[in-house]
């Protein structure tokens, strides 16, 4: 049975695949229009979930899903897998992938406004600590590469504000319903989303277009987004998402760790103290007595 501590877990988890993930989409996304990468791998990521509850016997929680939850659901897909990714890719053509990432890694902080005042979680000065130590960190790590807002920073700051807001529709859809039936309704309708957009602007038929090379690069990056969100999901049903969310940045620490190994350039001491101060970060809002019974006490080491 999964609990809070096995939920944390999924969640750490999550910003490992997703360090990794980042990685290696941006090789995989070479030469592919973004919007029909994006479809293919919600497509197969939404085929895969669904074999996924179908084997473990899950069809009945979506035989019984309420014409609410269902809602939820369409949402979800609707503000977390189809609207904010045209935007954000959109945006990236308009800006530098560093000031995208320097908005986009301040998603946190909507979420733990809006988990106060939505899902009436609790802040304390841990996490406000945290998430200071956490801006700053990721501001050294890229380097504060921020070059105002233009039309391209304000796309991705809405797709960004979309997916904070998907996080709290999440959270609050998890209380009843399962981390899969969830992340298979991200993928799905936002997969329909998508689906509608290409077909509105003609660029459906691109699909047929891709080369077996580029369909490798769509099925092993969907297999990253698939641990993703399953992880994601599963370990947010029973996390507060106030903690969750901060975690991810974990997974800009593996991006650049990664980038530097493969590269073979040298980290500049700013981008040295950046990924420590995130680190110290998330121990501090995940309370460091949680991290130990996770990685010490459960593998017999205290």
């Amino acid at each position: 049975m999964i609990n809070q501590k096995n939920g944390l877990m999924f969640v750490f988890l999550t910003a490992v695949v997703s360090g990794f993930s980042i990685f290696i989409n941006k090789f995989g996304v070479k030469g592919i229009d973004s919007s029909i990468f994006t479809f293919s791998k919600n497509v197969l990521v939404a085929l895969f979930l669904i074999s996924i509850i179908l084997l473990m016997g899950n069809m009945k929680e979506i035989k019984e899903l309420t014409k609410k939850q269902w809602g939820k659901l369409v949402l979800i897909g609707l503000i977390g897998g189809s609207i904010p990714f045209l935007m954000f890719f959109r945006g990236l053509q308009l800006t530098t992938g560093t000031s995208a990432a320097l908005i986009h890694k301040m998603m946190f902080i909507f979420v733990g406004i809006g988990a106060v005042y939505f899902l009436k979680e609790k802040l304390n000065k841990n996490m406000m600590i945290g998430a200071v130590l956490l801006l700053l960190g990721n501001g050294l790590l890229l380097k504060f590469g921020f070059n105002g807002f233009g039309m391209g920073e304000i796309l991705i700051f809405g797709a960004m504000l979309l997916w904070a807001a998907e996080q709290l529709i999440s959270k609050h859809a998890l209380r009843e319903l399962s981390g899969n039936v969830v992340a298979f309704g991200r993928m799905f309708f936002g997969s329909i989303f998508i689906f509608v957009y290409l077909l509105s602007v003609g660029k459906i038929g691109l699909i047929l277009t891709l080369t077996s090379s580029q369909l490798l690069w769509v099925a092993v990056t969907s297999v990253f987004l698939l641990l993703y969100v399953m992880t994601w999901y599963n370990g947010l049903k029973y996390v507060n998402v106030s903690v969750a969310v901060p975690v991810l940045l974990l997974g800009s620490v593996i991006t650049t760790l990664l980038k530097f190994a493969f590269s073979g350039a040298v980290v500049t001491a700013g981008q040295a103290i950046g990924m420590v101060s995130i680190l110290a970060g998330v121990v501090i809002i995940v309370g460091y007595s949680n991290i130990k019974s996770l990685f010490l006490v459960k593998n017999g080491w205290n």
